[in-house]
């Protein structure tokens, strides 16, 4: 599929002129083309260590993964912020859909590219993830040993919020199998419909009584500080059965079996926070890290400078990827 990319500079944040920008395409598995941008610093060695972004969930590389990478490509590395199948600029059909196996094959397939670029130590490569794609990189990482180092900010596990609800509010088999019914239900209506209902992106304008955090990803989603008009959380959001499969497929199953470095990284005052905390119990070895941002909220982690930990970030992709 001949993916139509747009060249002009889109982002939500400015261009750094220390590196250059440049967009690329690549397939996974299943054969979906792939849309990324890739960020290397213009003073650089023959070969670098590389990193792969994606996220936050329902976001696109324009917005927070394409900060991230543009900033570490600055700092020394060759990065690619990339859309994930089904969104943004990449192929798949039908679109806004999310899946716990393709999503996690979309960073595998990374690596797959990054491994065979001349300019790119095959030995030297990491992965990043924010938000919902922070869980999604750990369960990549628990799957490919290549990936020799991970960081997860802000990280949502996505399985566990869409078959337990927000703070494991709706744990349990009632409810579960109330979202069960209404998925099938709404599934056999499109069906004969031919078509895919949208589930709404970030709630606009926001209600008085809605959560501290919805108003926070609007705060982010719905101004000029990050809105896109590719993104779905900007936007209509997912297909309303777009992220059925999450209720029955646990996305950390095999944590515990991840021997390469990973870093959590989350706010203090983050809704989110329980996630990585909990997480970070599971995990094994001296190789891993839970790092809280005093202050920062889930969406600080996105965008802003004077939360996110670039230089500690640096300093483990640094000595992970280099051991």
């Amino acid at each position: 599929m001949q993916l139509e990319l747009t060249e002009q500079w889109d982002k939500v944040f400015p261009q750094n002129d220390v590196v250059t920008h440049t967009k690329v395409t690549f397939h996974n598995r299943y054969g979906i083309e792939l849309a990324a941008d890739v960020y290397k610093p213009k003073q650089a060695p023959n070969t670098l260590a590389a990193i792969a972004v994606s996220g936050p969930f329902g976001a696109v590389k324009e917005q927070s993964s394409g900060l991230y990478a543009q900033e570490l490509a600055a700092r020394g590395f060759l990065t690619m912020a990339f859309d994930p199948s089904f969104t943004g600029e990449s192929g798949g059909a039908p679109r806004y859909m999310a899946s716990p196996d393709i999503n996690t094959e979309d960073f595998l397939a990374t690596v797959d590219y990054l491994s065979n670029r001349d300019d790119v130590d095959a030995e030297k490569i990491g992965i990043l993830g924010v938000c919902g794609w922070g869980g999604i990189a750990v369960n990549a990482a628990a799957l490919d040993p290549r990936i020799k180092a991970t960081v997860a900010s802000t990280m949502y596990d996505m399985s566990r919020v869409n078959a337990n609800g927000y703070f494991d509010a709706e744990d349990n088999e009632e409810q579960r199998m109330a979202k069960r019914r209404a998925m099938a239900q709404q599934r056999t209506q499109e069906y004969t419909a031919r078509d895919y209902a949208r589930a709404g992106g970030v709630v606009d304008p926001v209600p008085a009584d809605a959560p501290l955090f919805v108003q926070q990803y609007h705060d982010y989603y719905k101004t000029p500080r990050g809105y896109h008009p590719r993104s779905l959380n900007s936007n209509e959001g997912w297909n309303v059965i777009g992220c059925q499969s999450y209720l029955n497929q646990p996305l950390l199953a095999y944590a515990e079996e991840i021997e390469s470095a990973v870093l959590l990284v989350h706010g203090s005052e983050a809704h989110s926070r329980y996630f990585s905390e909990d997480l970070y119990k599971r995990l094994r070895g001296d190789n891993k890290e839970l790092m809280i941002i005093p202050g920062a909220v889930h969406v600080d982690l996105y965008d802003n400078y004077d939360y996110i930990p670039f230089d500690h970030i640096e300093q483990f992709y640094t000595k992970y990827l280099n051991d």
